[in-house]
């Protein structure tokens, strides 16, 4: 591990949140910090792509075959009632 260097929070919103969780966790704001940054990395290695989900999306949910048919504007306004 390499040599440990002191974290500094200028920010009073920052430091406010940190002193919240600490208080609400019983634990110092150290640990605070320690626990919010785990937990960000471990939702962030838990997301899944967007990309993967709409292809999971794409296979559970296949687009019928084409029918050949023309779909121009004057089917999509028959469609809507002639607009």
């Amino acid at each position: 591990m390499t040599n440990p260097m002191p974290l500094f929070i200028k920010d009073d919103t920052t430091a406010d949140l940190v002193a919240q969780l600490a208080r609400q966790r019983g634990i110092s704001k150290q640990d605070a910090v320690k626990l919010a940054v785990k937990a960000e990395l471990s939702r962030m290695a838990r997301a899944v792509p967007l990309r993967d989900r709409f292809a999971a999306l794409r296979a559970a949910h296949k687009l019928p075959p084409p029918t050949g048919l023309a779909a121009d504007k004057a089917y999509f306004d028959e469609l809507s009632g002639g607009l």
